[in-house]
């Protein structure tokens, strides 16, 4: 789904055309279901999300099954992980490897809501600190793999694969009224943690993108200022992860604040110009689709849209993506052009697999 025909059938979807190429692409070759590879970015599940917008009832259901098989066996490793008192790979929760992104697929679907309270019990567990006092997501290599500053593990912040995205989709589960034991305590536990890592004064406020063990022995991150903005890893997809959090939990004051450091992200020009190039994932689009769902529940934030959604044109006009793909590609940017200029929630739900839906 990041780079390949899902995207392509999403964006007909989503424009009411024709997407039966795009599909027939999509299964053109035997789709992924190994529970050790699959994931809501590849094979079943990402193939099952697409389908989720379209009439194809009888693939789906089939699908559905494979995407039980893989979620309940990542839940068995996991907490087999957990028996033995080992810190968890980072692809094992993260949103676009692990049981998060299958959470999502789950959230988007609403046909199996006990499976996703299941995803929802792990990820409260996961949420329980370590004895070493490391949160109980801390991975065990750094956020691109190996390397001197990561030997001792790390903690991730981000929405793509720290843990915004489980909170996220912790939130966003309660908002709709999917709860089980010890949830609100969770997202209260994750609030508190990116509380206590944020750099700055509010609203002129950031976070890292990731904390290392010698960060976490200080208690304090030595970061000359905020790195790129942007859904995946930046202040864009950690605020809209709180406000969210705080919605769900009607704590005004941790969404407001949420949204007053976004505001000054948005608006802050060392910030957007580090943007490199539009996609979803660390671009321009990414940005303005992240801004525009928070945009609903603050008019301030609402301003800076037009100014954002002229950034993203211009820069998708002078360098285009060589790829189609959603998460990384032209498509992604385009979807993400559509809901800002119509002002209208995405009739495909696309933007779950990111975790901003309502």
């Amino acid at each position: 789904m990041a780079n390949g025909p899902a995207g392509q059938a999403l964006l007909a979807l989503e424009r009411g055309q024709d997407a039966r190429h795009w599909l027939a692409n999509l299964v053109a070759e035997p789709v992924l279901a190994h529970p050790e590879e699959a994931s809501l970015f590849d094979g079943a599940p990402a193939v099952a999300f697409t389908l989720a917008a379209t009439d194809q009832h009888r693939a789906l259901a089939a699908l559905d099954e494979h995407v039980e098989k893989i979620t309940r066996c990542r839940l068995e490793t996991a907490y087999q992980r957990m028996a033995r008192g080992e810190l968890a790979d980072k692809r094992e929760f993260d949103l676009i490897g692990g049981l998060t992104g299958l959470g999502a697929y789950l959230l988007r679907r609403g046909a199996n809501d006990e499976l996703l309270r299941e995803v929802l019990r792990y990820l409260v567990c996961l949420t329980q600190p370590h004895q070493d006092g490391h949160p109980g997501w801390w991975a065990t290599d750094g956020p691109t793999g190996a390397g001197p500053a990561w030997q001792n593990g790390h903690g991730n912040l981000g929405m793509a694969h720290g843990i915004c995205g489980p909170l996220a989709l912790l939130s966003l589960a309660l908002r709709r009224g999917i709860v089980v034991s010890g949830q609100t305590a969770a997202i209260n536990r994750i609030c508190q943690w990116l509380d206590r890592w944020r750099c700055g004064t509010p609203p002129r406020a950031w976070w890292p993108e990731a904390i290392t063990h010698a960060d976490h022995a200080r208690g304090i991150v030595e970061r000359p200022g905020p790195s790129r903005p942007s859904w995946c890893y930046g202040t864009p997809g950690i605020a809209r992860a709180q406000q969210v959090a705080g919605l769900a939990l009607r704590d005004r004051t941790r969404w407001r604040l949420a949204e007053d450091i976004l505001s000054w992200c948005l608006t802050d020009e060392q910030q957007l110009a580090q943007l490199g190039d539009v996609s979803l994932c660390h671009g321009w689009a990414g940005v303005v689709h992240t801004a525009w769902r928070a945009s609903r529940h603050n008019d301030q934030l609402a301003a800076t849209l037009p100014r954002l959604l002229n950034g993203l044109t211009a820069h998708l006009a002078r360098q285009p993506p060589s790829s189609r793909g959603l998460l990384t590609g032209a498509t992604g940017a385009i979807l993400a052009q559509r809901a800002t200029r119509t002002n209208t929630p995405p009739v495909t739900q696309w933007d779950t697999c990111l975790l901003l839906s309502e």
